[in-house]
């Protein structure tokens, strides 16, 4: 029930204080993230756990060419940016990522952090210098960002949104 009560409490913050997270709770995340199931289990997302302040704030500057609503910060100040990447090799690639987010975003949550999905992770790592920063990395292939959590402490409450209704049909 535990499990259960996370999912219906846990909501996207989009406002974080500026004090880092500590890396033993970043791994616990991304562990959480790594056990997400994939197809024919290939475990085709990969995770770059963004603390560097440069880094990050670059990330967000090439996302916020692309953020319509041109926010001043498209990670809404968040310390860590935790970047799910997919390696497009593998049929499921496009399926198992979202997985690996939700994960993360779940096990933020149940250890007391805010998390949000944030896009456009596919449109900045198509870019020529963030797929030479991959390499960098020592990440070679085609990789496709499927998404970037941000996470860090809550500079807010979230609030729950009303959910639409007739959504489910049953087939008995």
């Amino acid at each position: 029930m535990e499990a259960i009560e996370n999912m219906m409490t846990r909501k996207s913050v989009k406002k974080y204080k500026s004090d880092p997270v500590p890396k033993e709770l970043l791994d616990k995340i991304i562990e959480a993230g790594l056990q997400a199931p994939s197809g024919l289990n290939k475990q085709a997302p990969i995770i770059l756990a963004v603390t560097n302040k440069e880094i990050r704030d670059k990330l967000s500057a090439d996302n916020m060419v692309r953020d319509p609503f041109r926010r001043a910060d498209p990670f809404y100040n968040a310390p860590a940016v935790l970047v799910v990447l997919a390696d497009k090799s593998v049929p499921t690639y496009l399926y198992d990522g979202p997985l690996v987010m939700e994960n993360m975003m779940l096990a933020a949550h149940a250890l007391g952090l805010g998390a949000c999905w944030i896009h456009r992770a596919k449109e900045t790592f198509e870019l020529p210098e963030w797929k030479e920063f991959l390499k960098t990395l020592g990440i070679e292939g085609e990789y496709e960002g499927i998404g970037n959590c941000i996470v860090g402490y809550a500079d807010m409450e979230p609030q729950a949104k009303p959910r639409k209704e007739n959504r489910v049909y049953y087939v008995e």
